[in-house]
């Protein structure tokens, strides 16, 4: 592949309901939109997943738009990519910034697979037709988190995921259990905890959570093997894996008992198969995280939740969940808790640029000189 052209499309969307995490509450995304196009005119398409402030991760949508369009869009030019794993060598030198580099590798990704005429998850080394889906209900009023369990319960959904922060989580857990009493259920706590809080966090032990997801420090391994040790309910880390050597060392220090994997945050899908990989090895289960994407990362997200040892459902919901018109034709809809891994080439869906034009608060063309 030579590539002859990067476009960069900054959107904005509204969400169809805000969504609030212990970290804060997010109502409109902006996103970048990634377009690559090669010497025959195929185009790939990827999406930078960083939020507009630095909540998550140290990246914002500025900052990944300067890096892409300082460091990364030169690169690109003037050589022959023969496989998208090339970018992790190819981008080496420019430290961290993983969710810009992933947004450019995900679209070579995807025109890699539609040059093979070939499903993305094919060339990943997906093995599933179908994944299953999951779903994850923001701080809310007690009433309202039933009311939406209940909901997407009727749709099929397979693995509950709530957030939850000091005095907004064991009274609203009980309460759930109360009602679904065998219910799927897993708690995102988004490092809002110490090791202080131990014994608030020994008291989930009694629901029967699935696991706890990132309790404890945003780049802490040490602490939460600490946590681990006293807790019988697993441990998910997420933003403290943040690359391959991130997972060995949790893996190694017996720092959490499952890993989320979001290709954004650990530098694009080349570095997530490698911790899927190591994980699988280990016997850790994985399982494919969201971060409130457009139907790009969606379907990105759904190639890569095929491979093997992507056991657990992953926040993978249907575009209707957070868009009133997603920018993918058609949108991810979900059947009975499942979600059809596309036979097409590439990402397996097409884009509507009337929907990004709607949203467009910026572009920018990068050509080969």
């Amino acid at each position: 592949m030579k590539i002859k052209k990067l476009t960069l499309h900054l959107i904005e969307m509204e969400l169809v309901s805000p969504f609030k995490s212990s970290l804060g509450k997010i109502s409109k995304r902006e996103s970048i939109l990634v377009e690559v196009e090669d010497c025959d005119g195929i185009i790939g398409w990827g999406e930078v997943v960083a939020f507009s402030s630095p909540w998550y991760t140290e990246e914002t949508i500025k900052t990944c738009w300067h890096v892409i369009e300082d460091f990364l869009v030169d690169k690109l030019f003037g050589i022959s990519i023969t496989h998208p794993e090339m970018l992790r060598e190819l981008f080496k030198s420019i430290k961290r910034n993983q969710m810009a580099k992933a947004g450019v590798e995900s679209a070579i990704w995807d025109l890699y697979a539609k040059r093979k005429n070939l499903p993305l998850a094919q060339v990943l080394g997906g093995t599933k037709e179908k994944i299953e889906a999951g779903v994850v209900i923001g701080i809310e009023s007690i009433d309202s988190m039933l009311r939406k369990i209940d909901s997407h319960l009727n749709d099929g959904y397979k693995r509950f995921k709530i957030k939850i922060e000091p005095d907004n989580d064991i009274a609203i857990i009980k309460m759930i259990r109360k009602h679904f009493a065998n219910l799927p259920l897993m708690a995102d706590a988004n490092s809002a905890y110490s090791l202080q809080d131990v014994e608030r966090l020994k008291a989930l032990d009694e629901y029967k959570l699935m696991m706890i997801e990132q309790p404890l420090g945003s780049d802490d391994i040490v602490d939460h093997s600490k946590l681990q040790r006293q807790l019988e309910t697993p441990i998910c880390l997420d933003e403290s894996i943040t690359s391959f050597e991130d997972a060995r060392k949790a893996i190694e220090l017996e720092s959490c008992k499952v890993i989320n994997i979001k290709a954004g945050r650990v530098g694009g899908l080349s570095e997530a198969i490698r911790i899927h990989d190591l994980c699988k090895e280990h016997g850790i289960p994985v399982w494919c995280g969201g971060m409130l994407e457009t139907g790009i990362s969606r379907a990105h997200n759904i190639a890569l939740a095929s491979l093997p040892n992507f056991t657990i459902p992953g926040d993978i919901s249907a575009s209707s969940r957070y868009w009133e018109q997603d920018i993918i034709v058609p949108a991810v809809t979900i059947h009975n808790g499942m979600i059809d891994v596309p036979k097409g080439p590439g990402m397996g869906f097409e884009i509507n640029r009337n929907v990004i034009k709607r949203h467009l608060k910026q572009k920018k063309v990068f050509s080969m000189g």
